[in-house]
């Protein structure tokens, strides 16, 4: 059996890291992409970042 350089060696693992960094970037990126769906706010949600409800408050109907 022949032995192999170490230079080829290192090569080889080299092109192993960056398949499995490929590999970690597309199901990271198929991820983010299934999670992106239907994402809705509540009401609780509008009103926690300030924005007016879709309810008559009750300060403005008293005036």
């Amino acid at each position: 059996m022949a032995r192999k350089s170490r230079t080829a060696v290192l090569k080889r693992q080299r092109e192993a890291k960056k398949a499995e960094k490929a590999a970690h970037k597309r199901e990271k990126r198929e991820l983010r992409e299934s999670d992106s769906g239907e994402k809705v706010a509540t009401a609780e949600d509008l009103e926690g970042y300030g924005f007016a409800s879709d309810e008559p408050d009750a300060e403005v109907e008293s005036n």
